[in-house]
């Protein structure tokens, strides 16, 4: 999970038997008393006592190979991240979780009104964009429609 948004979630709870891999301050924010604005518990909370990575570096390589990273990108929420992937065939692309919502966004330089901190969203977002150009990344926005629909969709996959 990019961030614990309810259109980000999915359906977590399936998945409380696998490895969650989170930022710590994510998690202390997700199980807080605190109500959490755009978020429902309920779809998350059987990730509470699931097996739990804490990630403490601004990267994260998941198999100790560079073909998958999650990066820290807090802004949105606290322990926002993005996912970083290196395939074969395909590319290197990175998933933008919240950290973008539509491309115009990169060319304005806008940035959304309900961030948890728009502070940290710029300076994720100006360190993200070294990052693309450094490996050559395509940035694939989750809420750009007209992005999207060009992506393949099941069955079809990238490799």
């Amino acid at each position: 999970m990019s961030h614990y948004h309810g259109d980000h979630v999915a359906n977590a709870n399936s998945f409380a038997g696998a490895t969650w891999l989170v930022r710590k301050v994510e998690r202390d924010r997700m199980f807080s008393e605190t109500p959490i604005p755009r978020s429902d518990p309920a779809n998350y909370a059987s990730l509470k006592d699931s097996k739990t990575i804490l990630l403490e570096k601004d990267e994260y390589d998941v198999f100790g190979d560079g073909t998958v990273v999650i990066k820290s990108t807090p802004g949105h929420t606290p322990g926002h991240n993005v996912l970083f992937l290196k395939l074969k065939k395909t590319g290197p692309i990175v998933l933008s979780g919240d950290l973008y919502h539509y491309p115009e966004e990169r060319t304005l330089g806008r940035l959304p009104v309900a961030e948890f901190n728009r502070d940290q969203t710029a300076a994720s977002r100006a360190e993200l964009e070294i990052f693309l150009r450094k490996t050559g990344a395509k940035l694939w926005i989750e809420h750009d429609i007209i992005g999207n629909a060009k992506l393949k969709k099941a069955p079809d996959f990238y490799e």
